[in-house]
């Protein structure tokens, strides 16, 4: 049977606010030049839940995930192909989609999850296997290798080592800096097209605009307000009494 939170009221509270004020923090510490070196292991972090959420999503519908690439600015990209996705241009925009919201949907299941000390435990086993996994089978670049195992094993290390409110408390914060990993390059949402790593790209939204009826900023803006309403309503559904 899984562990409710002992925590009376009054900490519950503490710990709720500090939640909402790391994600606001983070949120504007992402929007200035020097953010992304302040906050560099959520940057990278926020990298892989983005790339990996692309990759997965083509895995799903019918595609193959090739690499994982983590560059040392904190930008990524994932590489995947398909001879038939499943579900045309609909497929194609979702797995397009996924990059900024797929994060958002694991990180409302965490928060959800700390609530409950067994399932926090399992949710941090979880994540730092998934990020051991990614790195030996997708990341295959020295540095993406080396800071994706980082992030795995430190992981590991409070989900084995730490106490249960402990773990409770930092699946909730990897939670919330899921949900809000969109966020880490706002404007990005807004573009049409993007240079990563040298390579000019059509953004996620470019791509959604593409296969889609609707423009590039709208598919922004509601990628923007799905991912603050899935922070929203976990955070409500979590520390509800």
């Amino acid at each position: 049977m899984a562990k409710t939170f002992s925590l009376p009221q009054a900490q519950s509270r503490m710990a709720f606010i500090w939640l909402i004020v790391a994600a606001l923090l983070t949120i504007v510490l992402w929007q200035v030049p020097w953010g992304n070196y302040i906050l560099y292991p959520f940057t990278l972090l926020a990298t892989w839940f983005h790339e990996m959420a692309h990759g997965l999503a083509a895995i799903l519908l019918g595609g193959h995930f090739n690499e994982l690439k983590l560059f040392p600015n904190g930008s990524g990209v994932a590489l995947y192909s398909y001879s038939r996705l499943w579900g045309g241009d609909m497929g194609l925009a979702i797995v397009a989609a996924s990059g900024p919201l797929g994060p958002a949907i694991a990180g409302a299941v965490f928060i959800l999850a700390g609530r409950y000390y067994q399932s926090a435990h399992w949710c941090l086993v979880l994540l730092g296997m998934m990020l051991f996994l990614s790195a030996a089978i997708w990341v295959r670049s020295g540095f993406g290798w080396t800071a994706v195992s980082v992030l795995g094993g430190m992981i590991l290390l409070i989900a084995s080592y730490t106490p249960q409110w402990v773990q409770s408390f930092a699946i909730q914060f990897l939670g919330v800096q899921a949900c809000i990993s969109v966020y880490r390059q706002l404007d990005y949402l807004f573009t049409y097209k993007a240079t990563i790593d040298g390579t000019p790209m059509l953004s996620d939204t470019g791509q959604m605009a593409e296969y889609l009826a609707l423009p590039h900023w709208f598919w922004g803006g509601s990628l923007a307000l799905l991912s603050l309403v899935l922070l929203a309503t976990s955070l409500h559904l979590a520390y509800r009494r």
